[in-house]
């Protein structure tokens, strides 16, 4: 008797599932002004949120041949596992056309260093190339997590 109950919950359950109405597909990015104005502001925010531990911000604005090399989770995982030892903050200072295949430089310093990261404008929103920005980085994300720890001397 009991059996037949069970079953029959889950008949009903079955029943009701397919009438219920899908989970609503999140809301589209809003296109990004293609400008250097737009370009420098949507820089500075992205190395702000990298600089400060915000990484899925930053991760969202990578490109899709960026995205391919790690997911978001796993990406995300390995800086809240392995902080960087720097915790200085960037200061993200102009933006120019010119770059290779068309890409925009963002010319930014972190303590004394200059450094140029390499964007795109693809589908009406600015992204950051990681392949052509930090060939180092791609390594490193192509390593098994316990490889990636090892190579940068993390301990967790």
């Amino acid at each position: 008797m009991a059996i037949a109950a069970a079953a029959a919950v889950l008949v009903a359950a079955g029943c009701t599932a397919g009438t219920a109405h899908p989970a609503a597909s999140p809301a589209p990015l809003p296109r990004d002004p293609r400008t250097a104005p737009a370009l420098l502001k949507i820089a500075t925010v992205f190395n702000h949120d990298y600089d400060t531990g915000d990484y899925g911000p930053a991760y969202t604005r990578w490109d899709a041949r960026s995205q391919a090399i790690i997911t978001r989770a796993d990406y995300i995982k390995r800086h809240q596992d392995c902080p960087s030892g720097s915790r200085t903050l960037s200061r993200t200072e102009s933006v120019s056309p010119g770059g290779p295949h068309g890409a925009w430089l963002v010319h930014y310093e972190i303590g004394g260093q200059q450094l140029t990261d390499y964007w795109f404008y693809v589908r009406h929103r600015w992204v950051f190339d990681l392949v052509l920005s930090n060939p180092d980085a791609v390594k490193l994300y192509r390593m098994s997590p316990q490889q990636y720890v090892a190579a940068l001397g993390c301990t967790h």
